[in-house]
């Protein structure tokens, strides 16, 4: 017996420990398989952006290059 397609649970969405705590926030992320989605917040049922994750990886560790100079 086939088990057919499995159901996809929900993303988890986060934002950045840097982001406000006053609702301030405007881009949220969600860790997939092979990709990371990306959001504005301020608009959860708006679109959403799949970027590789190792485009993901490169963009986090330029920003954190920039952010240490």
């Amino acid at each position: 017996m086939s088990a057919g397609p499995q159901p996809v649970s929900d993303p988890v969405w986060f934002k950045s420990s840097y982001s406000g705590g006053n609702a301030t926030e405007c881009v949220e992320a969600a860790f997939a398989s092979t990709h990371v989605r990306v959001r504005d917040s301020k608009k959860a049922q708006g679109h959403e952006v799949a970027i590789s994750a190792n485009a993901w990886q490169l963009f986090v560790c330029s920003i954190r290059a920039i952010a240490n100079k």
